[in-house]
């Protein structure tokens, strides 16, 4: 029977005045589409110094958008780390791009420059993109990605969903992950398990005017109401050459991927927290360090910390050597689940999904299957 106390792999922060910031917006007149919405975008722009900031439905219709607003599609085709979320890899091939897997450092689980470099010298194939993902809450060298991007012709989109709140330095730059320093959009998920809950929610940042109009154009079914943007004049204005104020237009295929003001009125109570949420976050993984430190076991080490960052944390991530301990993997879960733990494994590799598998053969990347082989994870 499971632990009364059971520690859940993740679990939420709710306190009486996110509560109260639901009720007051479900008393308001608008549900979506309203002030609620403004502010929580206004708040993540202050807080990450970003140009623009358009808010979501989730991390995966974030990187979605930002798909659709770079103009990746049929043609295109973008790198990815295989150790990731799923939607990471999803979110382009829905889009139309075809997936090259690079590999990651064994230590950190982290796409580095050296496997960018890898991947890109593996393949012929003209690159439109990378995703850049910070997992866990770690960023690495984001001024060599941005340097490779140039210098190849391709964008680069970070996948920041694990990393609100963590800052960063460059030789030159002192940063917080989603200012866009380095990328031309970063993606963030709100999902309960991150360090700011809406529910579910998630937001695009990017330092690109033209970006950042159609990313809110993409997320309301492609509807346009810039007048300075309409095609079909006859319909547009009136005889009077006056805007008809019911007129919109559709120059290309989007979805409702818009955040309502319950979850953003959620999220802005959150975001006004986040500077305690990510203190706690690091606190626990100092405690954390020092027990592993003192348990000195050499099959049981935490992933090798990036220098030039300070994660805000997502999860914390241990690697285990599962065979020298003579005990597989899946006991050890069962055993912390007993005792009230609960764990998880993030990620299995995308490229030995049976999907990507299919399309693009058996990939050979030693180092994402020795970071993910004796991985176990828990969040804060």
């Amino acid at each position: 029977m499971r632990n009364k106390t059971f520690l859940p792999y993740g679990q939420h922060c709710l306190e009486a005045d996110d509560i109260n910031a639901v009720v007051e917006t479900m008393k308001s007149d608008l549900l979506t589409g309203g002030l609620a919405v403004e502010k929580f975008e206004k708040t993540v722009k202050e807080i990450v110094r970003a140009p623009f900031c358009v808010s979501c439905s989730s991390g995966t219709a974030g990187l979605h958008l930002s798909a659709k607003a770079l103009g990746l599609g049929k043609g295109d085709t973008v790198i990815v780390p295989s150790i990731t979320f799923l939607a990471t890899a999803n979110t382009m091939r829905v889009s139309g791009a075809e997936i090259l897997f690079a590999d990651v450092e064994p230590e950190t689980g982290l796409m580095g420059p050296d496997q960018l470099e890898e991947c890109l010298n593996r393949h012929d194939k003209k690159v439109s993109a990378a995703i850049v993902v910070h997992l866990g809450g770690q960023i690495k060298a984001p001024e060599v990605f941005a340097s490779m991007a140039k210098k190849h012709n391709f964008k680069i989109i970070e996948d920041a969903c694990h990393a609100m709140g963590t800052t960063y330095k460059t030789p030159d730059h002192a940063g917080i992950v989603g200012d866009c320093k380095f990328s031309q959009a970063c993606v963030f998920s709100f999902h309960p398990v991150k360090a700011v809950a809406m529910g579910e929610g998630g937001c695009v940042t990017t330092n690109l005017a033209e970006a950042d109009e159609l990313l809110k154009a993409y997320r309301n079914n492609g509807m346009i109401k810039n007048p300075k943007r309409f095609k079909n004049t006859k319909l547009a204005f009136d005889s009077a050459s006056e805007v008809n104020q019911w007129y919109y237009e559709m120059h290309s295929i989007g979805l409702n991927y818009r955040a309502s003001d319950i979850h953003c009125s959620l999220g802005s109570s959150q975001l006004a927290k986040l500077p305690k949420f990510i203190e706690k976050r690091r606190r626990l993984v100092s405690l954390y360090d020092k027990f592993f430190e003192e348990l000195d076991n050499p099959w049981v080490k935490p992933v090798k910390r990036e220098p030039n960052c300070e994660p805000g944390w997502h999860i914390y991530q241990l690697l285990i050597d599962f065979d020298k301990l003579g005990i597989t993997r899946n006991k050890v879960m069962s055993v912390l689940y007993e005792i009230g733990i609960g764990t998880q494994v993030h990620y299995v590799p995308v490229h030995l999904q049976p999907y990507y598998e299919n399309r693009y053969g058996n990939s050979k990347l030693p180092g994402a299957m020795e970071f993910y082989m004796p991985l176990l994870c828990r969040q804060k």
